[in-house]
């Protein structure tokens, strides 16, 4: 092919070539979104993690945007934290979330445990001769954090609602409350039943469940306001289809959740309905 046309063609070719070079560099040069994941830290960092990096890396390969967990070293640094808008997804207690669901932090609900309640406990030891709640009258007692909702929140006011005293004693975490108690430091403490099946088996093996709350919704896997709607759409679009392939069955496995549904703002009313009153963060 020679003359004007073979000009054309070479001339379509080059701008051809050209426009996948400058396509493939924008590529290069455009980052993938990354956005935070923050965890409530009921357990060790490590343990968390363990935990929680299977979901993080199904919703990267869901979604095309890239997760980091995150945490605190306490639970009320992870409060002051949330307060700050500090994470972009943060999973949280319930009643954390009816706190942060308003006022400047404004987290909106995006999924929670499907087909479960969250239920606080009191532990034990097994060799331990308590058996009934007034057998703890005038003791020390364990709990992870004064906002912790079901391990520490529920366990203070029935003990209190029961007329029975007691003085409470911060650990930082439900594996500090599980380990303190059987290692005889405090009598009782408050955990929840997820975390007690999740602690380690040796610690796990000497305690039991003296006595347990009712039921209430689990806690929230919530948004920062900041994050574009669409972006929590997909998040939650792939949240909910979790238990509907393998990879995300097994990373649910991995925390002890059968599914996840999509949730709604007034799915905690029954939370707020107890007009808890109790101070978050550390108010440094």
């Amino acid at each position: 092919m020679k003359g004007p046309l073979s000009r054309i063609v070479v001339g379509v070719l080059i701008c051809i070539v050209a426009l996948a070079e400058i396509t493939a560099v924008a590529a290069k040069e455009t980052p993938q979104r990354v956005f935070s994941f923050a965890v409530v830290p009921q357990q060790a960092p490590s343990k968390l993690l363990k935990s929680w990096a299977p979901m993080l890396q199904y919703l990267q390969a869901r979604t095309g945007y890239r997760f980091v967990f995150r945490t605190a070293p306490d639970i009320p640094s992870f409060e002051d934290r949330i307060r700050r808008g500090e994470y972009d997804f943060a999973y949280m207690n319930p009643y954390h979330f009816t706190v942060f669901n308003q006022g400047d932090a404004g987290f909106q609900a995006v999924a929670k445990a499907r087909d479960k309640q969250i239920q606080g406990i009191l532990v034990v030891r097994k060799d331990s001769s308590i058996e009934t709640l007034s057998d703890l009258e005038g003791q020390e007692l364990a709990f992870p954090a004064p906002a912790a909702f079901a391990a520490s929140v529920l366990p203070r006011a029935s003990l209190t609602a029961e007329g029975i005293r007691f003085t409470q004693k911060y650990v930082s975490s439900h594996d500090s409350v599980y380990r303190a108690v059987a290692n005889g430091l405090y009598p009782a403490g408050g955990g929840v039943v997820r975390t007690l099946k999740a602690t380690d088996p040796e610690v796990q093996e000497r305690l039991r469940v003296l006595w347990m709350t009712p039921g209430y919704t689990p806690h929230a896997i919530a948004a920062n306001p900041k994050v574009p709607t669409e972006i929590v759409a997909a998040v939650q679009q792939a949240l909910v289809g979790m238990s509907e392939d393998e990879a995300g069955r097994a990373a649910l496995q991995r925390l002890k959740l059968k599914g996840l549904v999509a949730a709604s703002n007034s799915d905690w009313d029954d939370v707020r309905r107890l007009n808890i009153r109790t101070s978050l963060g550390s108010k440094d």
